[in-house]
C-alpha cells in the first residue's frame, strides 16, 4: 500500500504499553450492536423476564467456559477477570434494575440491559480512582455478551489476526487481548477507550505489545488494512503515514529493538556504577501472570505488590484465605527475592460489601489507603493475619501507604504487632520479623521525613501521588497536565530531602512511581542516592545498563548542575541535553522513544 495515496492521520491517546510498531489496521468490531427498541404488551412482560433470565445463565457458561480455556493457557490472573465478570452478570444493581424495566417500563431486554449499563457506568465514571473507573468496560462487555445471546449472535467466534497486524479496537475484551496477544501475530493494539491501569494495558504489558489506548474515536477514523505507525510509549498513532514518517518510525523500531537486545545482555548482571554505586532494580506487579516477565527482564525482587485487584468486582471482601493464598504464590514464586506488598490502598466507596460513607467532595484526599484502614480495623486486621502468615513462605517487607504522621505509622504497626500475638497464641505459624516501611507520596510525609525514618524500617516514594500533591495538579485533567513536571526545582529537592532523612536513620529507601522507570531519570535518581528503584518489566534492563556505563560521580555533578537552574524547562532541557551527550547511539532509543521529535513532524 502507498503511504503518499492518502493524507496522514494523526491519534493521540496514552502509550500504554511501550515499543514502537508498523502493520496494517485490523479493525475489531465488537461492540458495534444496534439495541432493539420495543414495548411490550402485558402478556409480553413474563417471557420478556424468562428471556432475560436464559439469556445470563447462557452468558454465565460461556464465560466460564472461556475462564477454563484461558486458564489453561494463559494462567489465573487473567482469567480472574472473567471471573470477575461472572460475578457482575448476576449483581442485583443489573439483574434487578433490568427486571424492573421490563415489569414497570415494558420495555424490551435488550434495551433495558443497555439503560441499565449506561446508569452503572455513570456510576462509574464519578470515582476519582482511575483503576476502577476503567472498570466501566467490564459493564460494557458483560452487558454486551448479554445483548448478544438475547439476540442470539455468535459471542465467542475465534479471531483471526493477519500476521504483524495493528488491531484496533473500541475496546477490548481481555479475553479477545489475551488470546490476541498469545497468537504472535499482532505487532500492537489501538483502542478507543481506557488507561494505564485498563485489561488492554494490562495485557499488553504482560506480553510485552505497545499499546496505544484512549485513543478517541481511533476504531471509526482508521479502515482495515490502514498502515499504522504507533508508539507505546509516546501514545501517537499515524494512519497512513508519509514515506519519511514511516522511515522515522521504522529506523525507530529497529533502534528501539536493537536497543532493547543490548539493555536485555546485561540485564542480569547488578545495576552498578562505574564508580561503584549499587542499585537494586525491582519490578511494580499486580498479578502473578507479570512475574516470569519481570525476572526474564532481571527485576531483583518486587517493590511494589498492589493488592487492590482484589478487592474489584466483587459483593464481598477477599477473606483471609484469599489474601493468604494470594501472597502465598507470590512470595513462592520469587524464590526468596525480596517482595515488598502495600496494604489496601483504595477509599471505602470501592471496599465490596462495606458501608457506603457518605460521599465526599474530593475522595483522593478523604479516607482511603491507611486512613481508611485504620477506621475499619476488622477489614485491616483480614489484611495484616493473611501477610504474617504468608511471611512464612518467602522474604516479605510490608509497606503502608498514605502514611502522613508518625501516629499513623505507630498505630499501623500496633495493629500488626496485635494480629501477630493473637496468632501466636492461637499457634497458627507466623514468619519471622519484616521490613515493616512506608510510602512517602504526601508533603507531608517527606516534610517529617526525619522523624518517620526513626520508626519505619524502609521508605518507598511514591512519586506519581508525591508529584500532583506537591505540584496540586490533577494528572486527569488535561487544562492543568502539563503542568507534572517530576524534574520541578521543588520535587528534586523534597526528594533529595526525603533520601538525606533516609541515609540518616540507616534505613534503605526506594522510589516506585513512574519516575524510577524514565531512563531520562536515571542519573537524577543515582545522583540522589537511592538504593532501589522499581518499575515495570519493560524498564528494568536500559535502566540497568544506562546506570552501568556512568560514574555517581558524573551523575552527582549533573544533578548539582540542573539545580542550579530555577524554572522546570531549564532543568528538563539541561538534564536532556546531557543525557543525549552521554548516550547516543543504540541506547538513544529506548531513552527517548521518539520523545524528543517535535509533534509536527509525525
Amino acid at each position: 500500500m502507498s503511504s503518499q495515496a492518502t493524507p496522514t492521520l494523526r491519534l493521540t491517546g496514552i502509550g500504554a504499553s511501550p515499543g514502537v510498531a508498523v502493520g496494517h489496521a485490523f479493525i475489531l468490531d465488537r461492540k458495534r450492536i444496534r439495541t432493539p427498541k420495543l414495548r411490550l404488551a402485558d402478556a409480553e412482560v413474563e417471557p420478556e423476564r424468562m428471556r432475560m433470565k436464559t439469556a445470563i445463565d447462557l452468558s454465565d457458561r460461556q464465560l466460564a467456559e472461556l475462564k477454563d480455556q484461558i486458564t489453561r493457557t494463559e494462567g489465573s490472573d487473567h482469567a480472574l477477570i472473567l471471573e470477575a465478570h461472572r460475578l457482575m452478570l448476576h449483581d442485583p444493581m443489573l439483574v434487578d434494575e433490568v427486571n424492573r424495566l421490563i415489569v414497570e417500563d415494558r420495555i424490551n431486554a435488550e434495551w433495558a440491559v443497555r439503560r441499565t449499563a449506561r446508569k452503572i457506568k455513570h456510576l462509574f465514571d464519578n470515582i476519582p480512582d482511575e483503576y476502577f473507573r476503567e472498570r466501566r468496560s467490564d459493564v460494557d462487555y458483560v452487558a454486551d455478551r448479554i445483548i448478544r445471546n438475547l439476540m442470539g449472535q455468535v459471542v465467542d467466534e475465534e479471531v483471526e489476526v493477519p500476521a504483524e497486524a495493528i488491531v484496533v479496537a473500541h475496546d477490548l475484551p481481555p479475553a479477545d487481548a489475551a488470546m490476541m496477544a498469545r497468537s504472535g501475530r499482532v505487532a500492537g493494539f489501538v483502542t478507543d477507550l481506557g488507561g494505564q491501569t485498563s485489561h488492554t494495558a494490562i495485557v499488553a504489558r504482560a506480553r510485552e505489545t505497545p499499546a496505544v489506548v484512549g485513543a478517541g474515536r481511533a476504531s471509526e477514523q482508521i479502515s482495515p488494512g490502514d498502515l499504522i505507525a504507533m508508539d507505546g510509549t509516546r501514545g501517537v498513532v499515524l494512519v497512513n503515514p508519509s514515506e519519511d514518517q514511516l522511515a522515522l518510525f521504522r529506523e525507530e523500531q529497529r533502534r528501539y529493538q536493537e536497543s532493547e537486545q543490548l539493555a536485555l545482555s546485561t540485564k542480569d548482571q547488578p545495576a552498578v556504577s562505574t564508580d561503584g554505586f549499587r542499585i537494586r532494580l525491582n519490578g511494580n506487579m499486580e498479578f502473578l501472570e507479570e512475574i516470569p516477565s519481570l525476572l526474564a527482564h532481571g527485576a531483583e525482587g518486587i517493590g511494589l505488590y498492589r493488592t487492590e485487584f482484589m478487592f474489584l468486582d466483587r459483593k464481598t471482601a477477599p477473606t483471609e484465605e484469599e489474601h493468604y493464598r494470594a501472597y502465598k504464590q507470590v512470595l513462592e514464586a520469587m524464590g526468596g527475592r525480596p517482595v515488598t506488598i502495600r496494604t489496601l490502598d483504595l477509599g471505602g466507596d470501592k471496599v465490596p460489601g462495606k458501608t457506603k460513607h457518605e460521599k465526599e467532595p474530593n475522595p483522593a484526599m478523604g479516607l482511603r489507603a491507611i486512613r481508611y484502614c485504620l477506621s475499619n480495623r476488622e477489614l485491616f486486621r483480614v489484611q495484616l493475619r493473611a501477610l504474617l502468615r504468608a511471611s512464612v513462605h518467602g522474604n516479605m517487607r510490608l509497606m503502608f501507604p498514605l502514611i502522613c504522621g508518625v501516629s499513623e505509622l505507630r498505630e499501623a504497626r500496633s495493629e500488626l504487632e496485635a494480629c501477630r500475638t493473637a496468632l501466636g497464641r492461637a499457634g497458627v505459624p507466623v514468619g519471622k520479623r519484616f521490613p515493616v516501611g512506608i510510602m512517602v507520596e504526601t508533603p507531608s510525609a517527606a516534610t517529617i521525613a526525619d522523624r518517620l525514618a526513626q520508626e519505619a524500617d524502609f521508605f518507598s516514594i511514591g512519586t506519581n501521588d508525591l508529584i500532583q500533591y506537591s505540584l496540586a495538579i490533577d494528572r486527569q485533567n488535561r487544562e492543568v497536565a502539563y503542568l507534572y513536571r517530576p524534574l520541578h526545582l521543588s520535587v528534586l529537592r523534597m526528594l533529595r530531602g526525603i533520601v538525606d532523612a533516609a541515609k540518616g536513620a540507616n534505613i534503605p529507601v526506594s522510589m516506585c512511581g513512574e519516575m524510577a522507570g524514565d531512563p531520562l531519570f536515571t542519573l537524577v535518581l543515582l545522583a540522589l542516592g537511592f538504593d532501589e528503584l522499581s518499575m515495570t518489566s519493560g524498564q528494568i534492563p536500559v535502566v540497568k545498563r544506562l546506570m552501568r556505563r556512568v560514574s555517581r560521580h558524573e551523575a552527582l555533578e549533573m544533578l548539582q548542575a540542573a539545580m542550579e537552574l530555577t524554572t522546570a524547562e531549564e532543568i528538563e532541557r539541561y538534564v536532556r541535553t546531557e543525557m543525549d551527550r552521554r548516550f547516543g547511539g543504540p541506547e538513544g532509543s529506548l531513552l527517548t522513544s521518539l520523545r524528543d521529535v517535535e509533534p509536527e513532524s509525525l
